[in-house]
């Protein structure tokens, strides 16, 4: 399976955030990845808008679109609307229909996703199966951010999931080839890609992924997708967007 990289557009977002004006210029930008062989783009608009806003996902989803690429937003289902203008979450989907949502168990808050769903809430289950309804509805595919357990990965596919992206922020933490911890932690994460497989699900990955570990991630095999937007915006600043594209396509190929 080859895996696609699709390229996160927070980190720009937050850069044109610090200043008046739009520099840089989002648009510009996606359609540049785009151009250097990014295969999707990403956004996760947060409800305090800091970096991606309610109104960039419209215009980028065209881009992405226009050029025969997946448009993925990511987020929390349950963000409603705030008086930042932040519309909801569902709205945000709704209007705009993505190829691929994301769902993310994201607090209003948070600085950055740090854990996936716990499916074996009852409660969480139910709040997010007529979401998922809508979200076909709207004629998008479903992930859903999970942490690497195995034992749930039948659970997303029964509320409707169609794909898991597998948090990889531990996989980078503790990074290290030769470290017998490691070595269990990286054996949960081809467990649970096995068994998303297995109940019918495809797999997606995505956090602090970088140069350096990337290659001996994807090389586990059937990764469909990996979302990259962090490491590969700090890459492009020291040896400019277009390198740091083509290293990251050599890790995936």
């Amino acid at each position: 399976m080859k895996t696609v990289l699709s390229v996160n557009l927070n980190k720009i977002a937050l850069i044109r955030n610090s200043r008046e004006g739009n520099n840089p210029d989002l648009l510009v930008y996606a359609q540049a990845c785009i151009d250097a062989g990014a295969e999707g783009l990403t956004v996760h608009p947060r409800p305090d808008q800091r970096h991606i806003r309610a109104d960039d996902c419209a215009p980028l989803g065209d881009i992405a679109e226009k050029n025969g690429l997946e448009f993925n937003i990511e987020g929390n289902p349950f963000a409603g609307a705030n008086d930042t203008g932040y519309p909801g979450f569902m709205e945000i989907v709704e209007a705009c229909r993505p190829a691929q949502t994301t769902l993310v168990p994201d607090s209003d808050d948070q600085l950055t996703s740090d854990h996936g769903f716990d499916l074996t809430n009852p409660e969480t289950v139910e709040r997010l199966k007529p979401l998922i309804s809508r979200i076909h509805a709207a004629g998008s595919r479903v992930s859903l951010f999970m942490d690497p357990v195995p034992e749930q990965m039948a659970i997303a596919k029964e509320i409707g999931a169609d794909r898991v992206e597998l948090y990889t922020g531990p996989f980078a933490d503790h990074f290290d080839p030769e470290d017998e911890a490691f070595k269990a932690l990286f054996a949960s994460y081809v467990a649970t890609k096995d068994a998303a497989l297995d109940a019918g699900l495809d797999v997606n990955a995505g956090h602090d992924l970088n140069l350096g570990n990337l290659a001996y991630f994807v090389a586990m095999g059937d990764i469909a997708e990996v979302s990259i937007g962090h490491a590969l915006t700090i890459d492009s600043l020291y040896m400019g967007m277009g390198e740091a594209m083509r290293r990251y396509r050599a890790c995936l190929a």
